[in-house]
């Protein structure tokens, strides 16, 4: 059996009281107080997550911009050094290797955040293509990332005289005073909670210092830290999508709402002639959102019933309870050629039991971004 790979704190989480599992070949802390309190403090106050588990890639060399924006997806020429971008590396069939973030540094160095069981995977795919005076470097456990995500996130990161006056996906690098010394830190208006949030990055080293530092400012604003459990059910209520569940090599972006990630006026970038002829044909499946009416919790391989006891005309990528709505909330894929659509209602089997759902679009919740 492979050993887990562990985060630059394991030891704060352990301390702190988390449970673990195993996510992306990381022992990840799932929770700590609840999931639910850790979602609710996030959505009313804020949350810290260490989400170091992710990958960091170095692209740099001459036109090293240009050359990612001939292979992912989306058109980095549309933001400028100081933004961050939404992109996607595909694959010849238009399927989804992984979904990241590219900050655009200048023309010749672009960092991305890819996510953790899929960073060799791109690192792979951008070393085959790229000229021989680009570098591609795997920086994996070079950087840690810490989510401060909610209403009070500015306040938090504030108090440590950390910027907060950004355009959402904009950057600035920083610097923090921790434990008597200054540290650099990456400051970022991202996040994947549906929150105002930030996330920070410290030099993997300065990591304990740094998340001390953030948490102290979390807890004394009625927030706490929040484990992958409260990640995943904001992320869903959000509609964002899980690489593995709602984009993967065998899901497109024309099939999970992603075209908008997509930069179609472009000459090329991995999986563009795929991904075309699926847009001019129609894609066979789309994702939409269910809300149960009744009782239960939709979740991930349950199929979808045009109604009971009929037709399968989708399947459950996500599911969860939704803390904020007090109902059950899911992602599935609907046929395209089932006519079943926003508004409609369908059947859910869980576990043998037929659960009514109400089709809808995401997000479930309102986006505070």
């Amino acid at each position: 059996m492979t050993e887990l790979l562990a985060g630059p704190i394991a030891d704060r989480h352990t301390a702190l009281g988390a449970s673990f599992a195993e996510f992306g070949g990381w022992n990840m802390p799932v929770s700590y107080a609840g999931t639910v309190a850790e979602h609710t403090a996030v959505r009313t106050a804020v949350g810290i997550f260490d989400v170091s588990h992710l990958g960091k890639v170095l692209v740099s060399g001459p036109g090293a911009a240009a050359f990612i924006n001939s292979t992912l997806s989306n058109d980095l020429t549309k933001i400028e050094p100081g933004k961050a971008q939404y992109t996607l590396c595909c694959n010849d069939r238009g399927g989804v290797v992984d979904d990241l973030i590219a900050y655009l540094v200048s023309d010749d160095e672009v960092f991305l955040v890819p996510n953790a069981a899929n960073t060799a995977a791109v690192v792979a795919a951008l070393r085959e293509a790229a000229p021989a005076d680009v570098e591609i470097v795997d920086q994996h456990r070079e950087y840690a990332v810490f989510a401060v995500q909610g209403p009070e996130s500015a306040a938090v990161l504030a108090a440590r005289g950390l910027p907060t006056e950004m355009a959402y996906m904009a950057y600035r690098d920083a610097r923090i005073e921790v434990a008597g010394r200054t540290v650099e830190v990456r400051v970022c208006r991202t996040g994947y909670t549906g929150e105002h949030g930030y996330e920070v990055l410290p030099r993997w080293d300065d990591a304990g210092d740094v998340f001390d530092a953030l948490l102290a400012e979390v807890t004394a604003r009625g927030g706490q830290p929040a484990g992958l459990g409260a990640r995943d059910t904001l992320r869903t209520e959000m509609g964002y999508a899980l690489h593995g569940h709602e984009l993967s090599v065998d899901i497109t972006p024309v099939q999970a709402r992603s075209s908008w990630a997509v930069g179609w006026d472009k000459p090329a970038f991995f999986g563009r002639e795929a991904l075309l002829a699926e847009r001019a044909a129609g894609p066979a499946r789309r994702i939409y959102g269910l809300k149960a009416t009744g009782r239960g919790v939709p979740r991930a391989d349950c199929t979808v019933h045009a109604e009971a006891g009929g037709p399968v005309v989708g399947v459950c990528t996500s599911g969860t309870f939704s803390p904020t709505l007090k109902q059950g909330v899911a992602l599935a894929f609907i046929d395209a050629d089932s006519g079943v659509k926003k508004g409609d209602e369908v059947v859910v089997d869980v576990r043998g039991r037929a659960l009514t759902c109400e089709v809808v679009l995401p997000p479930f919740v309102e986006s505070h971004v």
